[in-house]
């Protein structure tokens, strides 16, 4: 097998500066800033004090003490040639410290200055200057018959030492003390970052226990372990690992999960699964145990131990947000499965953002891009690898040398069993070629591309016959302005683009997001119903809509070619009332062509009901114009403001036709009428019409409570006026909110109980609390100004 006769007929290959692990075991054992003695070129009797300023390979550029940010004297030398020493050999050899002869009248007390420039510095190890290991690399140290302490699988409280069958540039074959070559089926391949692995004596200093291995324990007697370990001790004593082995271990950060709470999991036990898992159980600040979601008759526990930075856990919605099929847990009854009903049929929390550090860091993988990876079925084969699909940390891989349907698997971008290509060759390590002779694959045919803004190379699917039916990416610019229909706060969740790929495939993707994004999701489905035009290619595609527990389904017409994606995505914008450029093969990095930072929700149609009849207006000038006519019968109407309200005879979606009983109460209920003539008119008013859900009621004025005077109109009220009002109420915990809304005096008049629940994410407690104190607003607008 040759990469470079496959990479010859193949588009994409993975360089190794994208492989995190490889990269830090290419690096060399000394750092810069490390201190070493080095003998004076002038004069090879003597030393002097020099500092490590780079390193490449076993090559060191060194500078002097003395010559401080001058970089004219900087020199190279060779590790394996050069008479290097540790700082202190000159003392404890009786050789002579002498300053170079350009700087030696530089300061007259060099004994002084080389205590200054000494303390608090870090020499460089004797080991790497002398002896087996001199000039070698980091992952060069651990060799054949080293022993370090392993954390066990299922509990990270107890160590065991292994030792080390083969080193493969990093890649460790270790065998648990007391096993022998005929029990080299349960050897352990781990890269040497892994942070299941520690230094000899790890587990005493840290009083943590030293126990064989959970599924090892059965193959002896306690007796024989004991001796196992004794031996492993005193083998790993008499030829200790240099400490500069485990350099670039991370520290593992404190965790923030809780015992209960849920999230996603890539599946340890099943092939190309994500499921629902919960923590089970929390060891310490930094370790955790998972276990998977089983609602059978008879669940079968699966655990498995984890910390912040595990590969595969994820987020609540992870899935969704990244189009990704979610599995449903083993046992669960319904039909879809939903994380909101979920979480409140099981009475737990979703595991917050926080406890998932880099969750979108993909380190520049794309798809078609080739590298080699460990087979996960037999740890010891690597093979040739293709990356198949890429959503968020997440890579998705072909493994070209193993037969289906065991040949894929997901990987992290941080994993340490994905190789860059050629890896294998440079560490004589045999790689498990395809199955089919490289000769098969066909050149890629032409493909004709379409400009779009971005930096990066845009790849196409190359399982379409013509590049006309593949699209670029198209973004989602989180900044454009979302419209009345679209909730800012979850486009703001969504990923900032998506393909590329098919056309249909790509905009199916992105159509489903935003229906999952809006405040009303069976409404915006309605809405792609009416986009089409005649001049379009289009293929026909079922979408649904899940909205209070009721799946919607319709059938949505989308474009098929990639020159008509800018005008149906422009179009599609245009029907949801948003900014043109909202989702776009055009990418908004910082102002958009449209200005559409200038827009507000409060631009669009508003809908007010008066006594039954519907009259559409454009401004709040309109609304004040209408209300002054009825100004004298303010406390006798009932005025809906509602940017989302939708025509009765709209039943897409059913929640605005709803009997008022499916939503709990409002705080402010119907007051009494001034006089008991108006109250009866009212009541049989009220009787021939159906009520909005989300109408606004005022009627009278209050009577328990005393009166609010406004010195101001409030739909002139700046956002500072509003924030200053909401905190000098009982609800002054939430004045930010309104503050990183935006939220002004006239959005103020538009909010109701639904709108604020649903946006603001308030439990129902404290959203009737803040209604009450908008209606008082209202009611004081209505009383003071309406006339």
């Amino acid at each position: 097998f040759s990469w470079a006769t496959h990479t010859h007929t193949h588009t994409h290959t993975h360089y190794h500066t994208h492989v995190h692990t490889v990269e830090i075991s290419l690096q060399s054992s000394f750092q810069p800033g490390m201190k070493l003695e080095v003998a004076n070129k002038s004069s090879p009797d003597t030393y002097w004090v020099a500092t490590i300023i780079t390193t490449c390979g076993q090559l060191l550029l060194l500078r002097f003490s003395g010559y401080g940010e001058d970089r004219k004297a900087d020199f190279w030398c060779d590790v394996m040639t050069a008479d290097l020493h540790p700082v202190g050999w000159c003392a404890q050899n009786n050789k002579t410290l002498m300053p170079p002869e350009a700087i030696k009248e530089k300061y007259s007390d060099w004994t002084e200055f080389l205590v200054q420039d000494l303390t608090g510095s870090r020499t460089a190890p004797a080991n790497l200057l002398e002896g087996p290991l001199r000039g070698k690399n980091t992952v060069d140290l651990i060799v054949e018959g080293s022993v370090l302490e392993l954390q066990d699988f299922m509990d990270p409280l107890i160590y065991w030492p292994v030792r080390v069958v083969q080193n493969v540039g990093g890649r460790l074959q270790l065998r648990s003390a007391g096993l022998h070559d005929d029990q080299k089926t349960q050897d352990i391949w781990l890269f040497y970052l892994d942070v299941r692995l520690r230094p000899l004596g790890w587990a005493l200093e840290n009083s943590l226990a030293l126990e064989p291995p959970t599924e090892l324990r059965s193959l002896k007697s306690a007796a024989e372990w004991q001796q196992a370990l004794e031996e492993a001790q005193l083998d790993g004593g008499k030829s200790p690992l240099p400490l500069e082995v485990f350099k670039d271990h991370v520290d593992l950060p404190k965790h923030s999960f809780k015992t209960g709470m849920k999230l996603e999991m890539v599946s340890p036990w099943e092939q190309l699964q994500i499921c629902p898992v919960s923590v089970t159980k929390v060891y310490n600040e930094n370790y955790f145990q998972i276990t998977l979601d089983d609602q059978s008759v008879d669940p079968k526990p699966r655990s498995v131990v984890c910390h912040t930075h595990s590969p595969g856990i994820l987020p609540v919605q992870w899935c969704l947000k990244n189009g990704v099929s979610l599995e449903r847990p083993r046992g669960y009854e319904g039909q879809d499965f939903d994380w909101a009903d979920y979480l409140k049929q099981s009475g737990t929390e979703a595991a917050p953002e926080v406890c998932f550090p880099d969750a979108w860091q993909n380190r520049g993988f794309a798809k078609d891009m080739w590298l080699e990876a460990v087979n996960p079925r037999r740890p010891a084969e690597v093979c040739v690898a293709q990356i198949t699909q890429v959503r968020g940390r997440l890579l998705w891989l072909r493994l070209e040398g193993v037969a289906k349907p065991l040949s894929e698997c997901i990987v992290d971008v941080e994993s340490m069993d994905i190789f860059p290509v050629g890896w294998c060759e440079a560490n004589a390590y045999p790689l498990t070629p395809p199955l089919k002779p490289v000769c098969t694959f066909a050149p890629p045919q032409p493909i004709e591309t379409v400009p779009v803004n971005v930096c990066q190379p845009v790849t196409m699917d190359p399982g379409s016959a013509n590049g006309k039916y593949c699209c670029s990416k198209i973004f989602v610019n989180h900044r454009c302005f979302s419209g009345p229909y679209l909730n800012k706060g979850r486009i703001a969740e969504l990923p900032q683009a998506v393909g590329p790929g098919k056309c249909t495939l790509v905009l199916k993707e992105l159509l489903s997001m935003l229906i999952n994004a809006a405040y009303k999701p069976g409404r915006v489905l309605k809405e792609l119903q009416e986009v089409e035009d005649q001049s379009w290619d289009c293929h026909e595609e079922t979408l649904k809509a899940k909205y209070k527990g009721k799946t919607y389904r319709s059938t949505i017409r989308i474009v098929r070619l990639a020159e008509q994606i800018p005008d149906f995505c422009r179009k599609v914008c245009v029907k949801l009332q948003c900014c043109p450029n909202l989702f776009s093969p055009i990418l908004v990095t910082d102002k958009c062509p449209e200005n559409c930072s200038a827009q507000t929700k409060t631009k669009y149609s508003k809908c007010l009901f008066v006594y039954g009849a519907i009259i559409q207006i454009t401004s709040h000038a309109a609304i004040m114009k209408h209300t002054q006519i009825k100004a004298y019968e303010a406390a006798k109407c009932i005025i809906a403001f509602d940017e989302y309200s939708e025509p009765r005879e709209d039943h897409t979606d059913t929640s605005s036709v709803e009997v008022t009983s499916s939503r709990p109460r409002r705080a402010v209920t119907l007051r009494r009428a001034v006089s008991a003539g108006s109250t009866t008119g009212s009541q049989e008013r009220g009787e021939g019409r159906r009520r909005s859900t989300r109408s606004l009621s005022v009627e009278g004025v209050e009577e328990e409570e005393g009166q609010l005077v406004l010195e101001r109109n409030p739909l002139e009220w700046s956002v500072d006026e509003v924030v200053q009002f909401i905190s000098s109420t009982d609800c002054a915990s939430l004045a930010n909110i309104f503050q990183e809304q935006d939220i002004d005096g006239q959005a103020l008049l538009l909010l109701t109980l639904p709108t604020v629940q649903e946006c603001m994410d308030l439990k129902l407690g404290p959203a009737i609390k803040l209604c009450h104190q908008i209606e008082r607003v209202k009611v004081a607008f209505y009383r003071q100004y309406a006339n």
